[in-house]
């Protein structure tokens, strides 16, 4: 199980690719960034100085030499694109169930509640969707203390690694909210039985982070310049019980999958809450992904299953892109005419998804990326 998948990163150039090179303390985790660079080199040279040996300092001198032209490139690199602005839009429709069980979270900024920030990051942004079963308490819980709990737990001052620190914030999240839940859950009499899936997108400068429990997604629009053509780029990992890996760990722990759900009940594997099901395997553990954002960045789709069920990602993405595009869409006075865009095109797609026999709650989020 790869907690640390790593979406592709456009490169820069050759001689930032190589840049990207070299050995890695964590072959799971992306190289340190330029700072965390200089740092080493600087150590490097040190113990040079110590052993007193004019090949291996000269020869030390050149790789800190080539480290700082290295290190020029990626700067030179991250700043062409500059902090991309993003801000969130959502439609919700509560289909054919009786109450509305999903819930969300739009935090276009959030860097001031995350200070003091280490000194390599700008900008902070969350993004999140809850999909709730069994109950609206599991989802409106986690879409009011998950950020409230990763706030707490984002990286204070410097730190030696950005991705290092921010990915171990983000489990410890989802394990606290979780826990949280789960006491107050067990207090109740009788005691609640509440799930959630959880997709949350943090935004830190122009790295997205993209941590994902059950079956809800996130995927990103992407602008391919050669084909001309907008492409769906998945940013999450689904968790269904009848994947193997998820079957295997559910069976070790004493439950089974039938009619492919845990013990022929939950759909999903991994959640928030289900207290009734975490000794059968069912785990809060998040695949967390990273993706670099680029100029050909459109906008961020995530939604819960009720929209995928009736649409696959490449249709709703091309679905979003033609309202985007829609010269008839009528904007009201005071609102910009991108407001009045994204808006329009959550609801017609949340709408659509009804229509076309999604018989649960339908929550389409949409983060447009500003250039």
């Amino acid at each position: 199980m790869d907690l640390f998948g790593d979406l592709p990163e456009p490169g820069c150039s050759a001689a930032g690719k190589e840049a990207q090179k070299g050995p890695l303390l964590f072959d799971d985790l992306p190289p340190a960034s330029s700072a965390d660079s200089a740092s080493s080199a600087t150590e490097q040279v040190s113990s040079a100085g110590s052993h007193g040996k004019g090949e291996k300092r000269k020869s030390l001198e050149e790789e800190e030499k080539n480290g700082r032209e290295e290190l020029v490139e990626k700067k030179v690199c991250k700043g062409s694109v500059g902090i991309l602005g993003l801000k969130g839009y959502v439609a919700e429709r509560k289909g054919e169930r009786e109450d509305m069980q999903d819930a969300h979270v739009i935090l276009n900024d959030i860097t001031d509640e995350c200070q003091p920030l280490p000194s390599q990051i700008t900008r902070v942004s969350y993004f999140a969707v809850f999909d709730g079963h069994g109950g609206v308490r599991a989802s409106k819980f986690a879409a009011q203390n998950m950020h409230q709990n990763l706030i707490k737990k984002f990286p204070k001052g410097e730190v030696a690694s950005v991705e290092k620190t921010v990915k171990r914030c983000l489990l410890d999240t989802f394990k606290h909210t979780d826990e949280e839940f789960l006491k107050q859950a067990s207090s109740q009499k009788p005691a609640w039985k509440d799930g959630s899936t959880a997709t949350c997108v943090l935004a830190v400068d122009n790295t997205l982070y993209i941590a994902n429990l059950g079956d809800s997604r996130a995927v990103l629009c992407r602008y391919n310049e050669d084909s001309q053509k907008h492409a769906a780029l998945s940013l999450s990992k689904e968790h269904n019980p009848t994947q193997y890996e998820e079957r295997m760990r559910i069976q070790k722990a004493g439950g089974n999958v039938r009619d492919g759900r845990v013990l022929g009940v939950l759909e999903v594997s991994r959640s928030i809450g289900d207290g009734q099901y975490k000794h059968c395997g069912v785990i809060s553990v998040p695949d967390i992904k990273r993706c670099q954002l680029t100029d050909n960045d459109r906008f961020i789709l995530i939604a819960c299953d009720g929209l995928f069920k009736v649409f696959t990602p490449e249709e709703a993405v091309n679905f979003i892109v033609s309202c985007l595009e829609d010269k008839n869409i009528q904007t009201r006075e005071g609102k910009l005419e991108a407001d009045a865009r994204y808006e329009a095109a959550c609801n017609r797609l949340a709408n659509k998804a009804v229509q076309r026999g999604s018989a649960d709650n339908v929550t389409v989020m949409v983060v447009r990326i500003e250039h």
